[in-house]
């Protein structure tokens, strides 16, 4: 019988210990102890065909394996837990590195395919779902494929938003908004009608769309909170973005409290914006 979790085993632990080896940079140890570790998982002992995944995807990732064999082995892992744990994050995490080595090998479309294995109808987690949907987003962008990648990086903020993970929330926010700013249009459906009745396509293409100043003071009203807590930093793209809605949309608001807090303020194009 498989030991997934409990006494007795050693496994899930040393595998953490494994993870944060490879967070901190320690690779050459990481691969000793992962090799010690996948043949355990595979051993009568501690048998466990989820772990045994987890561990052949780390060390594809740390360069344990040859490199011309990290796809078939990251395939492998997908196999393995979407038959072992299917929908998990663990899974989805599999996927996201699929989908990631394609795109490292400019495998646009299989990159694509892969990400949109991941789904919260099959029941991944908020977490996965988000991170999918921004990738997404981001090379459709590089193919100038904007309507797609605006629904994408919505539906990205949203599950972020779920999943309490505020960086990543923050930057599809920004990123979602530094496109909608092209082109506004009272009239344009907003985004959750966009993302209802979006439809199927046999391939991707350039496409553009009008955005809802109603989304727009959504995001900016739901970053202001967070980005104006501190508006020092040299490099300050964020409060650019900002200002540009509120000049685009003419809510003046959101550029004067900044002009109020100029002190505060060190990008110096910011303050260049802001003094003319």
């Amino acid at each position: 019988m498989d030991i997934i979790d409990g006494e007795g085993s050693n496994l899930i632990t040393d595998f953490s210990i494994l993870q944060h080896l490879i967070k901190d940079g320690n690779n050459e140890q990481a691969i000793l102890l992962s090799e010690d570790l996948l043949v355990r998982s595979r051993g009568p002992l501690e048998r466990n065909h989820i772990y045994e995944a987890k561990i052949r995807m780390e060390r594809a990732l740390i360069g344990a394996i040859n490199q011309d064999d990290i796809g078939k082995e990251l395939r492998w892992c997908v196999d393995r837990l979407n038959a072992s744990d299917p929908y998990s994050s663990s899974h989805g995490l599999a996927l996201l590195n699929l989908a990631a080595w394609h795109s490292n090998k400019n495998e646009t479309m299989m990159a694509l395919a892969t990400h949109a294995d991941i789904s919260d109808i099959l029941g991944h987690p908020s977490e996965i779902l988000g991170l999918s949907r921004l990738e997404s987003a981001r090379i459709l962008i590089s193919m100038e494929d904007y309507e797609p990648a605006m629904r994408h990086m919505w539906i990205a903020r949203n599950e972020f938003s779920k999943s309490s993970m505020v960086p990543e929330n923050i930057v599809s926010n920004l990123e979602w908004l530094d496109m909608a700013l092209d082109d506004v249009d009272e009239n344009a459906p907003n985004m959750e009608f966009r993302i209802k009745n979006a439809k199927p396509r046999d391939k991707p293409g350039n496409s553009v769309i009008s955005s809802n100043p109603d989304d727009i003071k959504l995001v900016v009203e739901e970053l202001i909170p967070i980005i104006y807590q501190d508006l020092s930093g040299k490099s300050r793209t964020d409060l650019g973005i900002i200002i540009d809605a509120s000049d685009i949309l003419e809510v003046k608001i959101w550029k004067e409290i900044l002009i109020n807090r100029i002190n505060e303020i060190h990008d110096p194009r910011v303050l260049e914006v802001l003094q003319s």
